[in-house]
Formats: structure tokens, C-alpha cells, sequence
């Protein structure tokens, strides 16, 4: 069995970010991220994305795991949300140091959300799961990325109907550089996907959604198990994926090996003068 320290800790952290090495020394400047307005920043160890008020993934992550975060470092990042109308919001990893959560609190932040990291290992000749009869899962095409942020939209939105803005956040950032999405049909129909990342032998597993009428089909199993078929194929020896607690992504993922490791915790600082509090959570 693989632990985890604090070294596998930063890359689970960052394995999202294939496409950036959001691990290299802190610099000042504001990274382009697609599409106009959306920036990203190096901060405190780890990086901090804007992808408009509201988006869920307009917020900071892997923060506190290269040693304390300096009082400069919270100020810049928070200059950097608040210029922009947002209110800010951090994933913590447990491993973070202690003192970078004792500034959250005197900062006035709160807790808002959990969220489990869940690992698995990947051997070169493990078995997965062979999809029921109709049950493909192909790669997204170019001209198929709305279609896939439309069906991934729609899997998220069980109780409210997918906004403009999630299923653009969702095709820019599940379409970026280093991110792979992959499509699920059953008899030809488009019923769900996730997205691959590969980063330094782990393969993340990110934005599984499976639309409601096709769920208790075998296809979010079927989507877990080609995508670490492929990390497999890329060498990769780990595989991660963040969901929420008792979920039924992590069930699915449990039931391919995956176990717990961490509880990260997302802390929200909102502005007296309205900034906007906003973000529903991506995992799963």
C-alpha cells in the first residue's frame, strides 16, 4: 500500500493543472487561462484561478504545502479575487500548514464544504471492469467539447437547469491543455463523461457525471474503469479523484479500489462590500 506524504500530497493537489507547473517557484505573473478574463496566479505554493463570479472553479488550491504562507502571499491572492468581484475561495488539504488555517481564522474565513481525496494504485497487469453490451466510452471529438460540457452540465444539474456560464466554464476548463474529456453512449446515445489528466505518473480523474435517466446502468463504472485503463497505458501508477463525502461517485470508486486518504475542507472569505459568494462544487 502506497502513503501519503507530504511530496505525493502536493502532486494529488495539482493534478488537475497538467498543462501548468503550478509546483515551480512563485512569480508575479497573471497567466491567460482560454478564454478572455480568465487568469491564474501563483501563490503561497500552490495556484489561485479566476473563471468568472460564480464559477466553480474560481478558486485557490494546494496553498500551505511547501511551509507557511506568507501574510503577502493572502494579500495578493485576495487582491486578486476581490479586484475581480469574487469572493474567495480555498481547497485545504489536511497536510497544509497549521499556521497557513490559524490566518484563514483571523482572516474571517469559513468553512463551506468537504471534500475526499480518494487514491488508487494501478498495477501493470490489473483487470478492469469490461462496459455492459451497447456501453462505449470514446474520446470527445473536437467539435463534440459543447456536447460533452452540455451532458457533463446536465449530470451535475440533478434539481436546476444548467446555466450558460457552468456549461462554458465546464467546456473551457474540462477542454483545456494536458485535460482529455471522454464521451459515454449507450446504443449510440450520448448518456455521460469525465475528463483524464496525467501529471507525474498519477492519472486524475476529473467531472464524472452520468445524466440521471441512465444512472444504475453500469456507466460511471464504465467511465472509471477506461479511464484508468488509459493512465495504465501512460504508465502511470496512481490514480486520484476528489469527491464528496458518502457520494455515489465515491461508492463507484470504492468499488474500484479507490480509498480514502484525506478530507480536504473549502474555506470561503466573502467582502462587506458585496462581492459575490458564489461556486458549486465540481467533484465526482
Amino acid at each position: 500500500m502506497r502513503f501519503v506524504d507530504m511530496e505525493l500530497a502536493r502532486h494529488l493537489e495539482l493534478a488537475g493543472h497538467p498543462d501548468w507547473l503550478a509546483d515551480a517557484e512563485n512569480h508575479a505573473d497573471t497567466i491567460p487561462l482560454g478564454r478572455a478574463g480568465d487568469v491564474r496566479i501563483a501563490v503561497g505554493g500552490g495556484i489561485a484561478d479566476f473563471r468568472g463570479v460564480g464559477s466553480p472553479v474560481t478558486q485557490a488550491e494546494g496553498l500551505g504545502l511547501n511551509g507557511p504562507v506568507s501574510e503577502e502571499d493572502l494579500d495578493r491572492m485576495e487582491k486578486f479575487y476581490r479586484c475581480r468581484g469574487s469572493a474567495v475561495f480555498i481547497e485545504v488539504c489536511p497536510m497544509a500548514d497549521p499556521s497557513f488555517i490559524e490566518a484563514l481564522g483571523k482572516r474571517g474565513y469559513r468553512v463551506i464544504e468537504f471534500s475526499n481525496m480518494l487514491v488508487r494504485e494501478i498495477s501493470v497487469d490489473g483487470k478492469f471492469p469490461i462496459p455492459t453490451a451497447g456501453l462505449k466510452i470514446t474520446k470527445a471529438a473536437p467539435d463534440e467539447s459543447r456536447l460533452f460540457a452540455e451532458t457533463i452540465a446536465r449530470g451535475f444539474a440533478d434539481h436546476f437547469e444548467p446555466t450558460e456560464e457552468l456549461i462554458n466554464t465546464i467546456q473551457e476548463f474540462f477542454s483545456s491543455p494536458g485535460l482529455v474529456p471522454y464521451i459515454a453512449r449507450i446504443d449510440g446515445k450520448i448518456v455521460g463523461g469525465g475528463t483524464v489528466g496525467i501529471r507525474k505518473g498519477i492519472v486524475g480523474l476529473f467531472g464524472t457525471s452520468v445524466l440521471p435517466e441512465f444512472r444504475r446502468r453500469g456507466v460511471q463504472a464504465a467511465l472509471i474503469a477506461a479511464r484508468l485503463q488509459i493512465g495504465r497505458d501512460a504508465s502511470c501508477d496512481l490514480a486520484m479523484s476528489v469527491t464528496q463525502p458518502s457520494s455515489g461517485s465515491q461508492r463507484n470508486l470504492e468499488r474500484q479500489g479507490f480509498r480514502v486518504v484525506y478530507t480536504r475542507t473549502k474555506f470561503v472569505r466573502e467582502w462587506n462590500d458585496g462581492a459575490r459568494l458564489a461556486g458549486n462544487s465540481t467533484t465526482g
